[in-house]
């Protein structure tokens, strides 16, 4: 039984060993979305959405229920979100040793709420999948998706 944990829990990091992957964590530990939602945010083609969703749902990180012909998906568990929070503080604070410059975190900077200018998510910069300084001011996005749709049309969303 001991070693047949440590061979879930290999299997189950395996399965998240994919930027992609994580980032669709790190959306769904915000509330459920439905494919079409996650599509539009992560800028993914479909079929390879559904290819990560799928070795995602088979390890047991996520899981859905049906809409119609829509699947919405959910964190299976929330301690997946709680889980991948503390490696990405792990890898601020390794990366703060290297280059304390560009890793340094204040408070000032995890505690405001804003809202992603694409899709309206509400991110703060400890948070967000993505972030960039457009005229002056910093953008915060939940993932690399809505980054790209700011950056394809910045005056739709810049405010």
């Amino acid at each position: 039984m001991y070693e047949q944990v440590f061979k879930l829990h290999a299997k189950l990091l395996k399965a998240l060993a994919h930027p992609r992957r994580l980032e669709v964590l790190h959306l769904l530990k915000e509330g459920p979305a439905t494919v079409e939602e996650m599509q539009d945010m992560l800028g993914l083609p479909q079929a390879n959405l559904s290819q990560h969703l799928k070795i995602l749902r088979d390890a047991g990180a996520v899981s859905y229920h049906r809409l119609g012909k829509r699947l919405r998906y959910h964190l299976a568990h929330p301690n997946f979100a709680k889980a991948s929070q503390l490696i990405r503080d792990i890898i601020v604070v390794q990366q703060g040793d290297k280059k304390p410059d560009e890793f340094s975190r204040t408070m000032k900077d995890l505690m405001p709420i804003v809202h992603d200018p694409v899709c309206h998510m509400r991110v703060s910069p400890s948070t967000a999948g993505a972030a960039m300084q457009y005229q002056g001011k910093k953008y915060y996005f939940c993932a690399s998706g809505c980054k790209k749709a700011f950056q394809k049309n910045p005056g739709k969303y810049a405010k």
